[in-house]
């Protein structure tokens, strides 16, 4: 008992001197909230406390922490192979998962490269469009985010930050996302979006770069780190009618969104709309590493071996727990709950923004919701209140995260297991805060 104590003072000791063992990039994030376990819907603090989580480890535990099944499939996977590589050797799990998961995604979305992290499926889908097209140039679009390797940070645009002192080395142009704020007063999102994205497409094609040299576009089909901003169907449906006009690839940032975030498999279900090619991560392996880009095979057949290549990717261990991962989304009916929890989440949150100024916005699409904050008084995007309402909401026992080129959105994902009485705990606590900065 003594020896469990000791061990456990020298565990927290190392937290307290956190940034001599880490980098500030890897340790300066929020809120380093020392755990000792995951289960369900919640994280145990070492401080004996339970926190409910509204963060999924940021849309990654999309079937909860620690699933049974999923540690099972760890488990069993385990006592057959830990690692590939994949091409020197062949195994079961990693075929099987490429054949559900072509059940599942939208047609002739049918061919996987595994890896590892959703940036590393990114660079796979600019360097798939690049190698097919023979075309040099990208286009991306404002405020959203991709990732910080050389090839993802040249279409990253969420923050300045990420890119500075970096010199992102592919050329890549970027074209206005669908913000609200561009949206002029009482017009219909839907037309006013297709019609502006076809005069900011015309203008760029006229004075930058034309669009025969142009080898994809990539887009978050919803505002993701940027803000968690839900374009109009129609307006990602124009970008689709575009790229099939000047046969330029549509490529699909769906990191964030997939895997029942949006209510659906994937957000281009969501929208209507069928990406060329498509980068997928976070939740497909409750928590393992683990990402794909996914095309047609007529693309994935123009991408000889040695064009990419990957000693981690597809991991053995990884597969066998996404295979896991997709049976508990289709048994426990999470598409459906993920619609309907997100819903009802939304229903009560907009109740919330009449009774608070400081609340600017509220959006969501299944349980990807943003709550915008402001400074009631100007109107200004205010990170240092989102800030100041993520910690008194954590002293309280509940984890959210943020999001917003500046700080001002407050991001709740929590896992698509969540139920209405977790929703009704995490936003009664959220406005038990947001009530003590109003009266403070």
């Amino acid at each position: 008992m003594v020896q469990k104590d000791i061990k456990q003072v020298d565990w927290l000791h190392m937290v307290e001197n956190i940034g001599n063992l880490l980098a500030p990039s890897m340790a300066k994030d929020h809120p380093n909230l020392p755990v000792v376990k995951a289960e369900g819907c919640y994280y145990y603090g070492a401080d004996g406390k339970k926190y409910l989580d509204f963060t999924s480890g940021i849309a990654v535990e999309n079937v909860g922490h620690r699933h049974p099944k999923v540690v099972q499939a760890i488990k069993d996977g385990v006592d057959h192979l830990v690692h590939g590589p994949s091409g020197v050797i062949i195994y079961e799990s990693i075929l099987k998962l490429a054949y559900e998961l072509q059940k599942i995604l939208p047609p002739k979305l049918d061919n996987f490269f595994f890896a590892n992290s959703g940036t590393e499926a990114i660079e796979g889908a600019l360097k798939l469009a690049k190698y097919v097209t023979k075309r040099p140039y990208v286009v991306s679009f404002t405020g959203c985010f991709h990732g910080r390797s050389i090839g993802a940070l040249s279409v990253t645009t969420s923050k300045s930050k990420y890119r500075k002192h970096l010199q992102p080395s592919w050329l890549a142009y970027q074209l206005p996302y669908a913000l609200p704020e561009y949206l002029p007063e009482g017009a219909d999102p839907n037309i006013f979006f297709p019609e502006k994205l076809e005069r900011d497409v015309q203008k760029l094609f006229d004075h930058q770069v034309d669009p025969e040299e142009v080898a994809c576009m990539i887009i978050e089909p919803v505002l993701g780190e940027g803000g968690y901003i839900i374009p109009p169907k129609a307006w990602l449906q124009k970008i689709r009618e575009i790229c099939d006009r000047h046969e330029i690839l549509l490529i699909f940032d769906e990191v964030q969104t997939g895997f029942g975030r949006t209510g659906n498999w994937f957000a281009a279900q969501t929208f209507d709309v069928r990406p060329d090619i498509m980068a997928v991560a976070k939740g497909i392996a409750a928590g393992l590493p683990l990402s794909a880009t996914i095309a047609s095979k007529e693309l994935m057949d123009q991408w000889p071996l040695g064009a990419h290549g990957t000693t981690f990717g597809g991991n053995p261990l990884a597969c066998s727990t996404a295979l896991a991962s997709l049976e508990i989304i289709k048994e426990e009916k999470l598409l459906e709950n993920s619609t309907d929890m997100g819903q009802y989440a939304l229903k009560n949150l907009l109740e919330m923004k009449q009774k608070y100024p400081m609340i600017k916005d509220v959006r969501g699409v299944g349980l990807m919701i943003g709550i915008e904050l402001c400074n009631p008084a100007t109107g200004e995007p205010d990170g240092d209140a989102v800030m100041e309402v993520l910690d008194r909401c954590l002293e309280k026992g509940v984890l959210f995260y943020l999001c917003g080129n500046s700080g001002e959105v407050i991001r709740m994902i929590p896992p698509l297991t969540i139920t209405k009485e977790q929703i009704d705990h995490g936003l009664a606590v959220l406005e038990e805060v947001l009530m003590e900065l109003k009266l403070s």
